[in-house]
């Protein structure tokens, strides 16, 4: 079955549309105006350069801490992983299970299917295009719920706050954190997922 660049078809990245490729001259899809491309350019090597970017953020954002707690003076940082420590030793294994899959083993299985797809892509591999492009819609559609930390954190900062008994505020772990989520999303978006049905390296 011939490829839709290869009679003369192009699919809009944005909103969806397919579109007859001009004789001459760049292509706009006439519903949204984006330029239109057979494969995205440089697509491959924009999308490595943000998921190293976001392997950088992955270390940090798990061992710094990532919250400051305050209570009748006395102060305690905690990171993701003490975090998750604590809720079960606390018996509240149900939220470290949340936080634990949501905060440190999604981000990982994303940055690991990601490497893999670029691998792929890069070596020509023609084997399990299916399960390829279904593990890139996967980890595209996953990628957001990794900020529960974030939201758990800035909602937990505007609940508590008793002046000088009690408080909570961000700490350096979850910019890292929430530039990692940042950075894999993106380079999520970045990869154009029609590479995987070329024969050959793009």
């Amino acid at each position: 079955m011939p490829q839709a660049m290869e009679i003369g078809l192009l699919g809009c990245q944005l909103c969806g549309k397919v579109c007859r490729k001009p004789a001459t001259g760049v292509a706009h899809c006439p519903r949204c105006g984006t330029q239109l491309y057979a494969r995205e350019p440089a697509s491959v090597a924009r999308t490595w350069a943000l998921l190293i970017a976001a392997i950088a953020m992955y270390i940090p954002a798990n061992l710094l801490p990532v919250m400051r707690t305050s209570y009748l003076g006395d102060d305690s940082a905690d990171t993701i992983i003490s975090g998750v420590v604590y809720f079960l030793l606390d018996g509240d294994w149900p939220l470290a299970l949340i936080i634990f899959t949501a905060s440190v083993l999604v981000p990982l299985l994303k940055i690991l299917a990601l490497i893999c797809l670029l691998v792929s892509v890069q070596s020509g591999s023609v084997r399990l295009r299916r399960e390829r492009t279904a593990l890139y819609r996967a980890t595209e559609l996953t990628g957001r719920w990794s900020m529960v930390d974030v939201f758990v954190i800035a909602l937990l900062t505007a609940l508590v706050q008793s002046g000088a008994f009690a408080s909570v505020r961000p700490d350096i772990g979850a910019l890292a954190f929430c530039a990692m989520v940042i950075l894999t999303m993106l380079a999520a978006m970045s990869f154009d997922p029609r590479l995987i049905w070329d024969n050959r390296a793009r």
